[in-house]
């Protein structure tokens, strides 16, 4: 067990950066991460690797201060700035860097020069054994396949004891079965050495499967931070729900309030189509945005009825794509919606291009979201 690996890792970074093309970039982020994982997400630009590049030193920040436990790594206030090679900060990156004319053995080995020979060689053989690797050592990168590099890059971030590890989008180039082996191993290393994790997707299918904790960023601010089932199941704002996969975001104006029911009728900007959504305390007259998932969507080939759904609109098919298991239409009904559905619903229900059909949405997969410098 490390020294200092229990202990949380402590965030405050502010950097304000020029692309050189006269675009301003600023990052003010506050955060805390507990052993364990917890996930940057966000779209590219977001500043996810800026935040992993002032927690090691690569970037200096403009103040702020960064911390593991009682070392402090960084603290503009007292003018302290630790070396990289110092920190004791684990940096796996998507691009991996193992040294093509070593082999993996040597690589792992790479970062222990500084303690003795017995020890090192103890080191590598539990590294080794907790990723699976042993078969390997003696073979260089070429030799190995995909998902043995990657067990050789992460053995080498953490035969170094780190007290804290950074994984920039490490797992993006391997198969679904292949990754899932490899965060299986790791979540048994940081289990057993209480670690705070840190690690940069854009996968939602990641988020769910790492994250204890997720921190959604824009434009370098954190905008959701929490559960991943909080920050993206119920997305409480619109650039969220974008990250969140939601397929359909309406801009819309607030037109009535039903408190007695519980909800409340928006209008789509542009259009006459009204939805019934969840009723929030905003004025009327306000503008919302409304996210509705694609999955969320049930559709109907005639007009239905004795149903508790308060939303059901008439449209017509506008397009029609089949990707992989899912079909995917396009619904024309004064807005656009993408619906998703099996091929068997497609079959049995005769959706074709240009026929009527009828999209049945509840209230509750209407969400009501923050809009970026709106009045929500």
């Amino acid at each position: 067990m490390m020294d200092a690996a229990s202990s949380a890792l402590q965030v405050s970074l502010h950097k304000q950066m020029d692309s050189g093309e006269g675009d301003a970039f600023s990052l003010d982020v506050q955060f805390s991460a507990e052993p364990g994982f917890t996930v940057l997400f966000g779209a590219s630009g977001a500043g996810k690797t800026t935040i992993l590049d002032s927690i090691t030193g690569l970037q200096v920040p403009d103040d702020g201060r960064v911390s593991v436990g009682s070392r402090v790594l960084f603290d503009s206030a007292r003018n302290v700035n630790v070396p990289t090679s110092r920190r004791r900060i684990g940096y796996l990156l998507q691009t991996l860097a193992l040294f093509p004319h070593m082999t993996a053995r040597q690589n792992i080995e790479y970062g222990l020069a500084s303690i003795p020979v017995a020890d090192r060689l103890v080191r590598i053989e539990e590294a080794a054994a907790s990723f699976g690797i042993t078969g390997v050592l003696n073979r260089r990168p070429a030799q190995m396949s995909g998902g043995e590099r990657q067990r050789v890059a992460l053995a080498r971030a953490l035969v170094t004891r780190p007290c804290a590890l950074l994984l920039d989008e490490p797992l993006t180039a391997l198969d679904a079965a292949t990754k899932s082996k490899i965060v299986d191993d790791l979540r048994r290393w940081i289990a057993a050495h209480a670690v705070p994790v840190l690690y940069v997707t854009h996968d939602r299918q990641e988020v769910y499967a790492l994250g204890d904790r997720v921190i959604a960023l824009e434009a370098g601010r954190i905008v959701a931070e929490g559960p991943p089932q909080a920050v993206l199941v119920r997305p409480q704002s619109e650039s969220v729900a974008q990250l969140a996969g939601f397929e359909n975001i309406f801009e819309c104006s607030i037109t009535a309030g039903h408190p007695e029911q519980g909800t409340m009728t928006c209008r789509i900007r542009g259009t006459n189509l009204l939805l019934e959504a969840p009723l929030t305390r905003i004025a009327p007259a306000h503008k919302v945005s409304l996210g509705i998932r694609a999955g969320d969507v049930l559709v109907a080939n005639e007009p239905p009825v004795g149903l508790s759904a308060r939303n059901i609109i008439p449209g017509r098919i506008a397009a029609v794509l089949q990707q992989g298991v899912a079909v995917i239409l396009t619904v024309e009904c004064g807005a656009k919606f993408e619906v998703h559905v099996t091929p068997a619903a497609v079959h049995s229900l005769d959706l074709k291009l240009n026929n009527s059909i009828w999209l049945v949405i509840k209230t509750y997969s209407c969400h009501v979201l923050q809009t970026p410098g709106g009045n929500n």
